[in-house]
């Protein structure tokens, strides 16, 4: 296969008869030239199919457009849509995403991370890796010596950090509140790997409605799964044998909610007749599952697009010569969908 030469910024000046500055700021849309110059030389570019240079432009205008984007754990259904919503926002914007994953988040290797991204003269960096067990430590010791802009996603927040994520403790909350509400009294937990700031958090949601509502909390109340649906499959047969009253249960995800639907009726547990279920997440598939499956909504595509937003405002403030820009905390709010799973309770249920 032959391949034809870049046509250079060059080739467009000498064929329109114009000086390469005059190109430069046609091209650039700069408004000193005239209307006949631009449609001559904006004409000889499409005749002769010129592409401006992402690099020249970056060393002329000092910024790339480009937003260095570190991702994780696409195999999950949160993770993977909030990077779709990172990038339809970030092409809405103008700036081009430029993703690195990290396979394995609670060991990666920052610094080489950082200075690739860096490299590449990225005007800003969203931090979408899960904070899983201590992989966020580096934070303390690095953020001050960021030349640009970082925005973190589903991190704990923090006041010199700009953060942007769901708030996983207020769904966990209104999950159980929901099966409160129904008439449940012995409400489970499916809780998601603990090392992972989302389980916490949503842990921690499922704690305070039962304590609001005066209920002690016993460790046979809670099992610990991956997110996977064999995780959950699993976690309902432990839950059963270790807390066999169980009549309600908050599921962490809904991935893991639908093995527990699965495996319910071989352990004697219709859904909602004997055990009600609520998810969260609020996947594509949940409105199918059998039965349907209330959940907590995640709008995880806004939480991609907000912390587009967030970051191009960050770097936009900064190349204007502020000195200091102002760090946010964005908290999305979940919304409960309710569906079939979580039937109304027996009394005293």
């Amino acid at each position: 296969m032959n391949f034809k030469k870049r046509v250079t910024i060059k080739q467009v000046a000498k064929e329109s008869g114009v000086s390469v500055q005059t190109v430069s700021r046609v091209i650039n849309n700069h408004p000193d030239v005239s209307s006949e110059t631009r449609r001559r030389v904006e004409k000889v570019a499409s005749q002769l199919m010129y592409r401006p240079s992402h690099i020249a432009r970056t060393l002329i205008q000092g910024r790339s457009c480009t937003l260095g984007v570190v991702g994780a754990g696409l195999e999950y259904y949160g993770p993977s849509r909030t990077l779709a919503g990172i990038q339809k926002q970030a092409d809405e914007l103008g700036y081009i995403p430029l993703l690195t994953l990290v396979r394995q988040p609670e060991q990666s290797n920052v610094e080489r991370l950082v200075d690739e991204l860096l490299s590449r003269h990225v005007d800003g960096i969203l931090w979408a890796v899960p904070e899983i067990a201590a992989n966020r430590e580096w934070v303390k010791r690095e953020i001050n010596q960021f030349p640009v802009p970082v925005v973190f996603l589903n991190m704990e927040p923090h006041p010199d950090l700009s953060v942007v994520a769901i708030d996983n403790r207020k769904g966990g909350y209104m999950a159980t509140q929901h099966l409160l509400a129904r008439g449940y009294r012995r409400i489970g937990l499916i809780t998601g790997p603990l090392s992972w700031w989302e389980a916490r958090q949503r842990k921690l949601g499922w704690q305070d409605a039962l304590r609001e509502a005066g209920i002690a909390i016993q460790d046979r109340m809670m099992v610990e799964g991956n997110w996977s649906p064999a995780s959950g499959e699993q976690g309902l047969r432990r839950l059963i044998e270790q807390y066999p009253d169980v009549h309600a249960i908050f599921v962490g995800n809904d991935q893991m909610a639908l093995g527990a639907l699965r495996v319910a009726p071989e352990l004697g547990r219709q859904v909602p007749q004997d055990i009600a279920l609520v998810g969260f997440d609020d996947i594509p598939e949940s409105a199918y599952f059998h039965p349907s499956l209330s959940t907590v909504k995640q709008d995880t595509d806004e939480l991609g697009s907000r912390a587009v937003r967030e970051l191009v405002r960050m770097v936009e403030t900064s190349q204007q010569g502020a000195e200091e820009v102002e760090s946010k905390t964005v908290l999305l709010q979940p919304q409960l969908i309710v569906r079939a799973s979580s039937g109304l309770a027996s009394p005293g249920g």
